[in-house]
């Protein structure tokens, strides 16, 4: 009877705890010679973490200045992830956000990328700050080859060989 009522709270521990993930693909696109970079992130935690970087209120459903907004997200994106290529660092540039249910996706963009990729990394701490157990999926995909991986808190590298 104990082992029944631990395993009843154990679940239901399991089953209220919030869990933090974000998914990020990226994809080379080999006739406009770019890397397409989409963060999917829920938007309640993503406005967290840039309240805290710019020390003012976020409402990215709502947003008062939209531009403003732009500017933060980019800010941030900026500061919290990194893209090297082929063990070249490259200029990842930020093209908008849109929800999507209680998510948001934010588009970033690398121009200039190498016809041929043989590595991919990256280092990403976004959320890290709000959240001790943040984990990031990610989904490369250069040429016709996807390979997957994942980090947690606090591990902000992976790399990818192609």
């Amino acid at each position: 009877m104990a082992a029944i009522f631990y395993n009843c709270v154990l679940n239901a521990f399991f089953f209220f705890h919030p869990f933090f993930v974000s998914v990020t693909d990226l994809k080379q696109n080999t006739k406009d010679k770019t890397i397409e970079i989409s963060s999917k992130l829920f938007i309640d935690d993503f406005e967290k973490a840039l309240t805290a970087a710019g020390k003012a209120p976020v409402d990215l459903s709502h947003p008062a200045d939209k531009e403003k907004t732009d500017q933060q997200i980019a800010g941030y994106f900026k500061q919290h992830f990194q893209l090297s290529v082929n063990g070249q660092k490259m200029p990842v540039s930020y093209i908008g956000y849109e929800k999507e249910g209680e998510a948001a996706w934010c588009y970033l963009q690398v121009t200039n990328a190498p016809a041929v990729i043989k590595r991919v990394d990256i280092v990403s701490d976004v959320l890290y700050k709000q959240f001790e157990s943040q984990i990031h999926i990610f989904h490369v995909t250069a040429g016709k080859e996807l390979k997957s991986s994942k980090i947690t808190n606090p591990e902000s590298r992976v790399g990818f060989d192609f």
